[in-house]
């Protein structure tokens, strides 16, 4: 079947989906597989919870006359989704970066909602799957669609690019994460950077931290944007963060909810691309003052006496640094729970010692290691511990040796340190 034909068939649908389990009436149903699963599999089980549609790629699967054989389902997925993307010819923002991309998708999607329908990548699905159904959930009447892009390897960018087709684009930063894949710093700016690549060769515009010389470099020869206190253009200046984040922007000041400093970029640009949409002023200020951070990033928790920032959803050695330069600005006692940061490969020894050496330098009343990576660290202060595991760490931490303090709780996704809230009585 042609891929016209298939996106006939798709606009007869609901949505796309690629989980049995959140399958809803009228969905297509691609029949994803994986290491240790075969959707074709559960085909049977999609049509009996009301899909429209099954897309495999194994005939002995085959039902009936809505079951639709392909080569490969991945691919048709995401042949499907570019077409759809041409098909609606919706102008799109793309966002990647080694730290906040998440966030800062969120807050642009905050912000440009107030006046116009968007629709944003939900959660972190940004990959090569998460960016092809990102797509299939935009509508006709989406104005304005925002594309998260994740990467850990050179060319995936690129790739999820000529999915995508973005018109605008922006990059967060560029950090230590990934380093396995990227193969060191330079690699991440390089992997990262194929985001600008494709923008500048096709004429787009690209929104860029007139703060940060790197990018400012990566797109001289762009169709550019900039912000940040030196660009009078858009003028944001950051006023404080404490804890949370004022700044001001044109003659507004805002105060918004979230912690530490290092979210005053995400801010502004948010802000910056909000600017350029003409949503007005005091739009923006509300967008961004009613914007509460969750799902684990810089979230802040109450547990009895103790204030818990919750920044436990990833964690690589530039975001860990950030979050603990930030812990030592907050008053009182203070708390770090840290998990070992992943993916960084022949890097990771080296990284993990810099962490350590970091914190036991800071003023912190207690810092507290977890796993594999930083148990093998070199300890040099008695305020800091390390466990093997969480485990190991669950069977010897009292709560109540905390007491009133300033937590912070950060470290990798496979760390799932999130779990450390429940050892908390609310």
């Amino acid at each position: 079947m042609k891929i016209a034909q298939l996106h006939s068939l798709f606009l007869q649908s609901r949505s796309a989906c690629t989980d049995t389990r959140k399958i809803v009436e009228r969905d297509m149903f691609f029949a994803l597989k994986g290491e240790h699963f075969n959707g074709n599999e559960y085909a049977k089980k999609a049509f009996e919870l009301g899909a429209k549609y099954a897309i495999i790629d194994d005939p002995q699967y085959a039902l009936n006359e809505k079951t639709i054989i392909v080569k490969d389902v991945l691919e048709t997925l995401q042949e499907l989704a570019s077409f759809h993307r041409q098909y609606l010819k919706t102008p799109i923002i793309a966002l990647t970066g080694s730290n906040g991309k998440t966030t800062t998708k969120e807050l642009i999607n905050a912000v440009l909602s107030k006046k116009y329908t968007t629709t944003a990548t939900s959660g972190n699905l940004n990959n090569h799957i998460g960016v092809p159904l990102t797509l299939l959930s935009m509508a006709m009447d989406t104005d304005i669609g925002i594309v998260e892009m994740g990467a850990n390897h050179q060319g995936e960018i690129a790739f999820l690019c000529s999915i995508c087709q973005p018109d605008f684009g922006y990059i967060t930063n560029f950090g230590k994460a990934h380093l396995e894949g990227f193969g060191g710093v330079e690699g991440v700016i390089k992997g990262k950077s194929e985001l600008y690549e494709y923008l500048i060769a096709n004429g787009k515009t690209i929104f860029v931290n007139a703060n940060d010389p790197i990018q400012i470099d990566k797109t001289k020869n762009g169709s550019i944007v900039t912000f940040g206190s030196s660009n009078q253009k858009v003028n944001i200046e950051f006023t404080s963060a404490n804890p949370f984040v004022k700044l001001r922007y044109n003659a507004l000041e805002i105060s918004s909810q979230m912690i530490g400093g290092y979210n005053f970029t995400n801010i502004a640009a948010a802000i910056a691309i909000g600017h350029y949409f003409k949503v007005e002023d005091q739009k923006i200020k509300l967008a961004i003052e009613q914007y509460v951070p969750n799902n684990n990033r810089s979230q802040i928790i109450k547990k009895g006496s103790s204030r818990i920032i919750l920044d436990a959803y990833n964690a690589n050695p530039t975001s860990m640094r950030e979050a603990l330069l930030n812990l030592e600005k907050q008053s009182g006692k203070k708390i770090a729970i840290l998990g070992d940061m992943l993916e960084l490969g022949d890097y990771a020894e080296m990284e993990h010692q810099m962490i350590a050496d970091l914190a036991t330098s800071l003023h912190l009343d207690r810092i507290i290691l977890i796993g594999e990576n930083f148990s093998k660290t070199i300890l040099s202060n008695q305020n800091i511990t390390s466990y093997l595991s969480f485990e190991e760490f669950l069977n010897q931490f009292h709560p109540s040796s905390i007491g009133q303090s300033t937590l912070l709780i950060k470290g990798s996704r496979g760390m799932a340190l999130e779990r450390v809230l429940n050892l908390f009585q609310n």
